[in-house]
């Protein structure tokens, strides 16, 4: 009997990771899911586990990303029961939204770490077993959580964009340096969704942002976004944008950049006003 095939998904508790989880459980893989809250991983097992397999496992891995253990720890939990790994899905994540000179400098490198720095080093420890277990016919794949905010600049997320470029950037350089290996990079460019990490975005002082955000364009569920990868995943795409009217957007800002800045000041000015104490940062 072949083994099943393996996913590790972070940031897997709730939200798209969640939503996620559901979608590769459902196609027959089996599962190492990583997030912060120990609590909802257990609730989130015994969910799957209520559509029962015989052949898949599901592996928890309760860690702090930004922690500098965390991802011997998941090395050491995927080991545990697997000897593959086919997918590996770069979905942990935080925003904030605050102002770009009212942004202490504490929230942009938490933002950097955990949006940036943590998929490389994950993807840099895990690389090898993915290569190993994908073949030409069918490669692994690295599943990156993108923003459409890594190409065009959104008011009030500097450090949330400066974050989705650098990561565009780097797995876009990787894919060019692996292509004569059997791993795919799939780059996933979501505008809007309606998940945990604007609930939990972070204000300038790096506490929990109060005031409600500004969006472009329709917000969509989790779970539709979901179902667009795991589509693009098996069909070996290299990049999705879910959203046509964003992309769009984007390439407007490279055609016209002065106009698009305008037209964005005037959607987002309500970012402008944000309550003082909001904004105010720590060190002030």
């Amino acid at each position: 009997m072949m083994d099943t095939p393996v996913a590790l998904i972070t940031g897997a508790a709730n939200g798209l990771g969640w939503a996620l989880s559901q979608q590769f459980w459902q196609a027959g893989y089996s599962l190492c899911l990583v997030d912060l809250d120990q609590q909802g991983l257990e609730a989130r097992k015994a969910s799957l586990l209520e559509i029962s397999s015989s052949t898949q496992k599901i592996e928890l891995c309760a860690v702090n990303l930004l922690e500098s253990d965390a991802i011997e720890c998941i090395k050491d939990t995927l080991s545990r029961r697997f000897t593959s790994l086919d997918v590996l899905v770069n979905n942990a994540g935080i925003t904030h939204r605050s102002l770009a000179r009212e942004t202490s400098i504490d929230v942009i490198e938490k933002v950097m770490a955990l949006d940036f720095l943590v998929p490389v080093k994950l993807t840099q420890q895990l690389f090898d077993q993915l290569a190993n277990s994908g073949t030409r016919k069918k490669p692994a794949t690295i599943i990156n959580i993108g923003s459409m905010a890594g190409w065009m600049p959104v008011m009030a997320r500097s450090g949330y964009c400066a974050a989705k470029s650098a990561l565009h950037q780097y797995f876009e350089t990787l894919r060019a340096e692996t292509a004569h290996l059997s791993v795919n990079i799939l780059m996933v460019y979501p505008s809007f969704l309606a998940t945990d990490i604007e609930k939990n975005a972070l204000a300038g002082n790096g506490q929990k942002a109060s005031h409600a955000r500004s969006t472009i364009g329709n917000i969509q569920s989790a779970e539709w976004m979901a179902k667009q990868i795991i589509q693009a995943c098996h069909s070996g795409k290299s990049r999705l944008f879910p959203s046509k009217a964003i992309l769009l957007a984007s390439l407007f800002y490279r055609w016209f950049p002065g106009i698009y800045l305008r037209m964005m000041s005037r959607k987002f000015k309500s970012e402008l006003s944000i309550p003082a104490e909001v904004q105010q940062v720590a060190n002030h």
